[in-house]
């Protein structure tokens, strides 16, 4: 079994869909880690409810971004992590982080990259009056919401209501992240470096 983290900031629906599907063994990992930038999320409680270990944080708390990316190196490393799965982490990664697991970072980001990088391509999408939405996944790397893609999928969406397009890329992210994740653990570890 693989070990893989999951960092989000928020609700935490990526989180359950993962966790969930690890549990029913529609994963060939276990989550192990939950990081937390913001202790009062919901995510938090959710994580709690699976019994799935966690790290929440408050960035202000510590000198720098680099210091508080050590300690999740230092978290990471002690639980063997070998799959880090950003699920609505509102961070930039940093160069620690991204230097002690390069090539072992993913991102679930909602739009069709690389249109709408950002922390609000929902609103911006709409703004735009997109007719067809979608999710990305890829590697996580120093730009924003730039690294290789490795995974999307499109929808048409006519209407206008932010609530209602919002679950339907729900609807679309979380078979989309388990598929993608077990497609990469279930890669030997040459080719998995080969994707970067």
């Amino acid at each position: 079994m693989k070990r893989i983290a999951v960092f989000a900031s928020g609700s935490g629906t990526n989180f359950e869909a993962i966790v969930t599907a690890a549990e029913q063994g529609e994963l060939p990992a276990r989550v192990v880690l939950l990081v937390c930038d913001r202790p009062g999320a919901r995510v938090v409680e959710r994580a709690a409810a699976h019994g799935v270990e966690t790290l929440a944080f408050t960035p202000k708390e510590y000198a720098s971004k680099a210091d508080y990316e050590e300690e999740i190196v230092r978290r990471l490393d002690a639980a063997g992590v070998e799959l880090v799965c950003l699920a609505g982490y509102m961070r930039i990664v940093g160069e620690t982080l991204l230097g002690a697991y390069a090539g072992r970072i993913i991102n679930i980001h909602p739009s069709l990259l690389p249109a709408f990088r950002g922390a609000h391509a929902i609103e911006q999408a709409l703004a735009y009056g997109v007719k067809v939405f979608g999710v990305t996944i890829h590697y996580v790397d120093a730009t924003l919401d730039g690294g290789r893609i490795i995974a999307q999928r499109a929808f048409e969406y006519e209407g206008g209501d932010q609530a209602e397009l919002e679950a339907k890329i729900h609807a679309v992210e979380h078979p989309l992240y388990v598929e993608t994740i077990r497609r990469l653990l279930e890669m030997q570890p040459a080719a998995a470096k080969s994707e970067q």
